[in-house]
């Protein structure tokens, strides 16, 4: 867990962990990015970290064509964040760009919204055409208020409970303060920080901000809609199936069984509930990686989850 300058006080409740760690933002819960392994705690491969079960178990573990695609890294990161503060506005290089700037691939992502306070917000995408040098003047202004006519142009969504919101690289995008979310995204660090609303950590300075790189990354397209639609009714419902991953939200009444048929690892997070999953008990804030050559899923028990693959 991570604690940020505008984290809260849900994650670790949300999990089922006692600590006495504050203002958590992030939970990793399942990350091969350098220097955040995930690492196996109890087994045959307690020690190892995800990059060497990849290693030991290649396409067994990921699936062959994903194997062979991404090689030794895990090309997912599962999150949940909690942000008590407005995050920043920010903005992700595809993969073509962060492979130029910084040798990696970029980063496009969704979120699964788990609880939001009423009136909460959540902004993506753009409402009104404008330049790159219009964005740029935007974000380099501030009112005496503390007011940047950047917010101005974001497109801002009243946020509730089950809603979906895919990012692809290039869409501006903020999560707002009372939002506790899901969060999936291809396995990259990198962030274009470009207003941070004026904010000062404890020693009293400003974040740094990233507003000329991401110039270059914003897709500065109007879009009519930036909310992800889904049939809520469905106990096995496709979110997001994009290049990068494909989401679905699943509900378990009792016992259920689901084939994707796919030649992928799948990862399984529980929002709610708790269930026996292929022999595994899953619990509330927790995140399962079931391996490719075992991808048949077998639930018994009640909850909600979300299950992600390539």
């Amino acid at each position: 867990m991570k604690t940020t300058i505008w984290g809260g006080e849900q994650i670790a409740k949300f999990k089922g962990i006692d600590t006495d760690q504050h203002n958590v933002g992030e939970s990793w819960e399942i990350s091969d990015v350098p220097g955040n392994e995930s690492v196996v705690l109890a087994g045959e491969d307690k020690g190892l970290n995800l990059t060497a079960l990849i290693e030991k178990y290649k396409g067994l573990l990921v699936g062959e064509k994903v194997y062979a695609t991404f090689g030794k890294q895990f090309p997912l990161l599962v999150k949940f964040i909690d942000s008590k503060q407005d995050l920043s506005v920010q903005v992700h290089p595809n993969d073509e760009l962060a492979m130029k700037r910084h040798g990696c691939r970029g980063k496009s992502e969704m979120w699964y919204v788990i609880k939001s306070v009423p009136g909460t917000r959540i902004y993506a995408g753009l409402s009104k055409q404008i330049t790159p040098e219009q964005y740029e003047q935007f974000v380099m202004t501030e009112t005496a208020e503390g007011h940047s006519p950047i917010m101005d142009v974001i497109a801002s969504h009243e946020s509730h409970q089950g809603d979906v919101f895919y990012l692809p690289a290039g869409r501006l995008h903020a999560i707002g303060a009372g939002n506790f979310v899901a969060e999936i995204q291809e396995t990259s660090d990198i962030t274009y920080r470009v207003y941070d609303y004026g904010r000062r950590d404890a020693n009293g300075n400003t974040r740094e901000l990233h507003i000329a790189q991401a110039k270059e990354a914003i897709d500065y397209h109007v879009y009519p809609e930036y909310r992800s639609t889904y049939d809520s009714t469905l106990l096995d419902a496709p979110l997001v199936h994009c290049p990068y991953f494909n989401v679905n939200r699943v509900v378990v009444h009792d016992a259920m069984d689901i084939d994707y048929r796919v030649d992928s690892f799948v990862i399984v997070i529980c929002l709610a509930g708790e269930a026996n999953l292929n022999g595994v008990d899953v619990h509330q804030g927790e995140s399962v990686l079931v391996p490719a050559c075992d991808n048949e899923l077998h639930f018994v028990g009640n909850g909600t989850f979300l299950t992600a693959s390539l």
